[in-house]
């Protein structure tokens, strides 16, 4: 009798302490939270192919961005970025630190300086429609 009390109670405790250590599938509003993305546009003093590359580069590198594109012709970054990891304000920053206008709000002076010279909106190449 004794031998058939300890039985149960072993097995018992073997299917509470299986019990105990399952784990528990993801709550879907969780799982969306995390892989949501918002999209973002910025208009840049981009002007050419080397910016493209520097830009997407660049926020390439950003906490939270998952995709940076720029539009030369339209001097438009489009940045497909996790919210809960970044925000606009900081996307933002990093186009200015980078040396580039973002929106209304103008490039870090020493960035800019650094730029090479095809890429800076002041180039007299620039200037013309056609190019």
């Amino acid at each position: 009798m004794k031998m058939l009390q300890s039985f149960w109670l072993a097995a018992a405790l073997l299917l509470t302490a299986q019990f105990s250590f399952a784990q528990t599938a993801p709550t879907a509003s969780a799982k969306a939270k995390s892989s949501a993305t918002e999209v973002f546009q910025i208009k840049t003093s981009a002007v050419c192919d080397m910016c493209k590359a520097r830009l997407e580069k660049t926020l390439a590198y950003e906490k939270g961005v998952q995709q940076a594109t720029l539009d030369v012709p339209s001097k438009v970054l489009t940045v497909s970025y996790r919210p809960d990891k970044t925000t606009p304000a900081t996307l933002r920053t990093a186009v200015q630190r980078a040396g580039y206008d973002a929106d209304d709000q103008v490039a870090e002076t020493r960035a800019y300086d650094r730029l090479p010279d095809c890429c800076k909106k002041t180039n007299n190449v620039h200037q013309d429609a056609a190019h």
